[in-house]
């Protein structure tokens, strides 16, 4: 009944809320599509922690399907991953409620991003946006995942997911779920604002100018990085020049995501140029990544029966690895399950 023999297995998810940035895509999917073949990999469109925020019915559609065709375009392959939305396993809400059950009040009063959300208005915000983090574990332990690719942000979600299998296993005198490790590491994990490098890239800056969505066609990506705010100076002559200069890292370590390599790498290459060679240099950069990508996205969003088949089929490989975890964990619960 308590297997404790863990398959290495990554799982991750996006919310459809807004639309996907390139922070999205070099924080998370370009990740995401890089761990393929290295292990068994899960990719949700974690829906259902959408609505922990009132959210338009058909928008949420919408974007769901889009944060899919993200994945697709940015070259997520079915046959190798799965991809699918969290609603259409029940198996996530099901585990959610039996650790609501587990973890402890006091856990969610430390979550940072519940306080920074509900900020004053913590009475009159949803249950979901105060419990949320039991279901982010669920949507990890479901599957029992050992590796999870998550930004900084997200790590303490994920140390909450270790502390909740702790005590389900402590409680109940097994080794079931597994110690789930944060999967943090390569450049520019935090996009910042194109017009602002002291704030992080967001979906919802008042001006599209501050960011490049995945959707932007080639002149967008061209226009918005020619015209990134950046400081008087040149580049530096090492990376360690770029410390006080929050415009100007963000480019580079920009351009060194998009480019696979490292800042020191990106400096070492211009040094000392000025942001006349360097942004149109980052510019032509970026749209040989990303166009490409948006043109795909484009394509499978003027198809979205193509989605909805790919989401329904990955779902169908994510309930095979879930149905019988559930089973196991409502026998050691002692929940009597048909």
């Amino acid at each position: 009944m308590t297997d404790t023999t863990f398959t290495p297995r990554v799982f991750s998810g996006i919310k459809p809320s807004g639309g996907l940035t390139l922070g999205n895509y070099l924080g998370a999917i370009k990740r995401f599509v890089g761990m393929q073949g290295q292990m068994e990999t899960i990719y949700c469109v974690v829906d259902m922690h959408a609505i922990t925020v009132w959210q338009d019915p058909r928008e949420l559609a919408h974007m769901t399907r889009e944060v899919a065709a993200g994945y697709l375009a940015a070259g997520l392959d079915p046959s190798q991953s799965i991809l699918f939305n969290q609603s259409q396993v029940a198996a996530h809400a099901e585990l959610g409620w039996i650790f609501n059950c587990v973890a402890r009040v006091g856990w969610m009063n430390r979550m940072t991003q519940f306080k920074d959300k509900a900020g004053s208005n913590a009475e009159k915000v949803s249950l979901g946006l105060y419990a949320y983090p039991s279901l982010m574990a669920a949507d990890i332990l479901l599957y029992h995942a050992t590796h999870v690719p998550v930004g900084e942000d997200q790590k303490q979600h994920v140390e909450l997911t270790r502390d909740i299998a702790a005590k389900f296993n402590h409680d109940y005198k097994v080794e079931f779920f597994p110690t789930t490790e944060p999967v943090i590491e390569g450049p520019a994990m935090r996009i910042m604002n194109l017009r602002d490098g002291t704030k992080k890239m967001s979906k919802s800056g008042e001006s599209d100018m501050e960011r490049i969505n995945m959707t932007d066609d080639a002149d967008k990506i061209a226009k918005k990085f020619k015209k990134a705010k950046t400081d008087p100076e040149p580049l530096p002559e090492t990376v360690e020049g770029l410390a006080s200069r929050p415009e100007a890292r963000n480019l580079v370590e920009i351009y060194a995501a998009l480019d696979d390599t490292t800042p020191e790498a990106v400096i070492a290459q211009y040094p000392g140029a000025g942001w006349g060679t360097f942004k149109p240099a980052l510019a032509d950069l970026a749209v040989a990544k990303l166009a490409p990508i948006s043109e795909e996205m484009a394509r499978l969003m003027d198809d979205p029966a193509e989605i909805d088949r790919t989401l329904a089929a990955g779902a169908d490989k994510a309930r095979a690895i879930a149905e019988p975890i559930l089973k196991q964990t409502y026998d050691i619960v002692g929940l009597l399950r048909g």
